[in-house]
């Protein structure tokens, strides 16, 4: 193998939609890609447009994966100082309404020549598996990184028969990462503990809001008033978010939070009712639609509020520390990386949320020194990430082939043992994962085996496999 690694970075979702899982690893394949020492191929949903109208925003479809790239393209070079060089491929994709997600079709592993299979990083690994039913990641894969984003757990308990659901899907999560990872990297402690996992936040900041906070530091410097706005907070607008915590904390305390204001930012399916529940309480909130953090709307403002305990690491806190706001936040481990910055106030009841907001209002937020700026950036995420995920380690466990009938060492029956047992997971997961009705019955999309006539098309893939080789190819 030459010294030149190839890295093909899967998630689960793409721009125009704005969510974690759509900007993150685009940043991640761009800054990896960055020195010119590694190949990189970013690998992102396609789907129909049927689906497209469902999903992007203001009604932006595309007729063509190429249309889509260029938009994608588009929007990072607007955001960093350098070219990228990553490529960019699609796989067939299908839009779950019941999950509000995105759901991978067919065998993605496919979208990577073999001779090009070198480094996976399956950004959301277990999204991407749950309904998994082709080539088994590791035979592919010299190596392969799950990065976890999602608390998925937090979000399930909320619905009905939560704790029965979230029992089953903290179940099938252990399952899929083991039996199809070499490596988990959760970005916090929020998220559930998995097998060979580390917790290291391997996420940085657009480049833009560290912009803003050099402006920031030279004004405070030459004695300019660099906030001239109080409070804000900007979050998919559902009551999950933090929004219910944070009205309760503004009603109950509206006597001793004084003149405070704050603004709220979002677009999701509770905003109607956030609104009218603000308006119900005669609250000193002002509801607004969804706009860009970089946006030069939230430059002035000087304390970022942000209860939600549902995130696993919140973009929106570290764009707002990289601003160089005073950011308040509850004490979860969702917030632990942000501890190290001294414009992170945290609180751990209700009392010490108000005295922090109240000191936050009256005070000047802390310059951020190199270093601090530096920790927030994706040339220290990348960092992070090619340390946590251990890329010049040895593969995992080497297959025993032969032993001798006289001595077999006690270590080497217990690898082959766990090897065994892992080769019979596999199987049993494939078997399911092949089997429409089991499919259907734990969520997935019907009719995914394969990606229909319009995905084919829109993608140029041919015609598929008959069963039987398909069959034969499962697990070699």
């Amino acid at each position: 193998m030459s010294a030149r690694r190839h890295f093909a970075v899967f998630t689960t979702a793409s721009l125009p939609w704005m969510t974690g899982t759509s900007i993150n690893p685009l940043f991640r394949a761009a800054y990896l890609a960055k020195d010119g020492s590694r190949d990189v191929t970013l690998l992102i949903p396609w789907l129909s447009l049927r689906d497209q109208e469902l999903v992007y925003p203001n009604k932006v479809v595309f007729g063509s994966p190429l249309e889509q790239e260029g938009y994608v393209r588009r929007w990072i070079e607007e955001r960093v100082d350098f070219r990228p060089s990553f490529s960019i491929k699609f796989y067939p994709a299908k839009f779950s309404k019941e999950m509000r997600s995105i759901l991978p079709v067919g065998d993605i592993t496919e979208c990577i020549p073999d001779e090009a299979a070198d480094i996976a990083v399956l950004e959301e690994p277990e999204h991407l598996n749950w309904y998994h039913h082709g080539r088994r990641w590791k035979n592919k894969f010299r190596r392969v990184i799950g990065v976890i984003h999602t608390n998925y757990l937090a979000y399930v308990r909320r619905e009905k028969n939560g704790q029965v659901i979230a029992c089953c899907l903290r179940y099938a999560n252990t399952w899929v990462t083991r039996i199809y990872c070499h490596k988990i990297i959760r970005l916090s402690g929020a998220t559930q503990d998995l097998p060979k996992s580390v917790v290291c936040n391997v996420h940085g900041v657009n480049p833009k809001f560290l912009e803003v906070g050099r402006l920031k530091l030279k004004q405070l410097q030459n004695g300019e008033a660099a906030f001239t706005k109080g409070a804000y907070y900007i979050g998919k607008m559902v009551w999950s978010k933090g929004y219910r915590e944070l009205l309760d904390l503004l009603s109950k305390y509206q006597s001793r939070l004084g003149d405070l204001e704050v603004d709220l930012y979002g677009s999701g399916e509770d905003s109607d009712e956030i609104r009218e529940s603000a308006e119900r309480s005669s609250l000193a909130v002002n509801v607004h639609p969804g706009r860009d953090h970089a946006d030069p709307l939230f430059h002035d403002y000087k304390v970022f509020i942000n209860p939600s305990t549902t995130d696993v690491v919140c973009t929106t806190s570290a764009e707002a520390l990289a601003m160089g706001k005073i950011v308040i936040c509850a004490n979860h481990p969702s917030n632990e990386f942000f501890k190290q910055f001294p414009n992170c106030r945290i609180y751990n009841n209700d009392e010490e949320f108000v005295q922090h907001t109240l000191n936050a209002l009256a005070e000047q937020p802390t310059p951020l020194t190199d270093m601090q700026m530096y920790d927030l950036s994706w040339e220290a995420a990348t960092d992070r990430f090619m340390e946590a995920a251990e890329i010049n380690l040895p593969t995992a466990e080497p297959r025993i082939q032969q032993a001798s009938k006289t001595y077999f060492p006690t270590f080497l029956r217990t690898r082959k043992l766990k090897q065994s047992l892992e080769d019979a997971s596999v199987y049993l997961h494939q078997a399911l994962s092949g089997l429409e009705v089991t499919r259907c019955a734990f969520g997935a999309v019907p009719k995914t085996l394969q990606p229909d006539e319009q995905l084919r098309k829109d993608l140029g893939l041919a015609s598929p496999p008959k069963r039987k080789k398909l069959k034969q190819k499962l697990m070699t």
